[in-house]
């Protein structure tokens, strides 16, 4: 199963920070199932969110020429639970961005209250190290339209993102 744990993105400027929002409903079943009678939404569940935002947009900075592969968490703090009807709002920032791998820094917000931040490592891995291959270049660009990157995505000078041609 392939799943995003995000429903869209509000902004993304490639290489430096992009918002992205994850809409917490009642009829997901990893609420009732997780803590039987209490639905909040699990941390490490907002840690993937977080992972999915931070690492659409270390993708794109690198221009999808490796597979970016969370490989630690080195830091995450959450302050309160987010509940059925919460909207939960990453917002990732680069912070190193090497060849071999990239820091993010990433905060999830539920209205004008800071939820969580997290530290996160991602390993920039070539083919045969290690990694399988997910899905196509074709099926991703598919998503990344459908979450609508490239209607709001922007350069660091403001100019619209290009799509690529695969």
């Amino acid at each position: 199963m392939r799943w995003f744990w995000i429903d869209r993105f509000d902004e993304f400027v490639r290489g430096k920070r992009a918002t992205a929002v994850k809409n917490v409903s009642l009829a997901e079943e990893h609420l009732h199932d997780h803590f039987p009678g209490v639905a909040i939404m699990p941390n490490s569940l907002i840690v993937e969110g977080m992972a999915q935002a931070a690492g659409l947009l270390v993708a794109d900075a690198i221009e999808f020429n490796r597979r970016v592969v969370l490989a630690k968490v080195a830091a995450a703090e959450f302050y309160f639970d987010a509940v059925p009807g919460d909207t939960i709002r990453f917002v990732a920032e680069v912070i190193d961005l090497k060849p071999t791998g990239s820091l993010t820094k990433v905060t999830s917000t539920i209205g004008d209250r800071l939820q969580g931040e997290a530290e996160l490592f991602f390993a920039h891995l070539g083919p045969g190290e290690g990694v399988p291959k997910l899905f196509e270049p074709e099926e991703l660009l598919r998503w990344l339209d459908q979450m609508h990157i490239y209607d709001i995505g922007r350069d660091e000078a403001g100019q619209p993102l290009a799509r690529p041609d695969w």
